[in-house]
């Protein structure tokens, strides 16, 4: 199957030298890349700025900003099979970047955002992708109503969850504790790598795909 993966965070660029971005290491999304690589599977991996190498037998591609995620998505996506947005994508940018610097001028400044495109939610609307569409869903409270909500309204096959709000798990971390959020089911997953959890998302999106093409 042809596998694609979002990973990382986004950045948003200010000026020339200061941006607006995420805590996402990117370890999640880069593990089930490996994963599916190895399993013999043609991966995408679209990705923002990580500290990450990349695992070795996938398409790369580099991306900064939301909208440049946007855009490779948009490319890419009707070419899969199953697409997994794992990256940590900005909801919103700055309305204008500057051309220099911004200098220190005042005791406080004030930043107007713009709302970004919604590459999950363009999936199915926009980019009329048919086939399975996993998504993520960091939060901090209401953790499993909030993904729920995210798997209808942007007709996901399947929702990772996961609560950023403890410091043992999720951002900045080598583990993680995940709710798969389905349709009709939620299944809870105890703290484990990631690395191990990538593979186990994997396995389940591909139970979902194997399913679909047997209707």
């Amino acid at each position: 199957m042809t596998i694609l993966i979002t990973a990382g965070p986004t950045r948003e660029a200010i000026d020339p030298v200061r941006y607006l971005t995420n805590r996402s290491s990117g370890k999640m999304g880069y593990a089930m890349a490996q994963a599916a690589a190895e399993m013999g599977h043609k991966v995408i991996l679209i990705s923002g700025p990580t500290q990450l190498d990349v695992p070795g037998g996938v398409d790369y591609i580099h991306t900064e900003s939301a909208a440049d995620m946007y855009n490779a998505v948009e490319k890419c996506i009707n070419k899969t099979d199953i697409a997994i947005f794992a990256a940590a994508v900005a909801d919103y940018r700055p309305t204008n970047i500057t051309e220099h610097k911004i200098k220190k001028t005042g005791d406080t400044m004030t930043l107007e955002l713009v709302r970004n495109p919604d590459i999950l939610g363009s999936s199915r609307e926009i980019f009329n992708y048919t086939g399975v569409l996993v998504g993520f869903a960091a939060e901090t409270q209401n953790v499993e109503s909030n993904a729920r909500d995210k798997l209808v309204r942007k007709g996901c096959n399947l929702v990772i969850a996961n609560d950023v709000s403890r410091k043992d798990i999720g951002f900045d971390a080598n583990e993680n504790e995940i709710s798969l959020i389905y349709p009709d089911r939620t299944e809870s997953i105890g703290k484990q790598s990631k690395h191990h959890l990538g593979s186990l998302i994997l396995e389940k999106s591909l139970e979902l795909a194997a399913a679909s093409t047997s209707l």
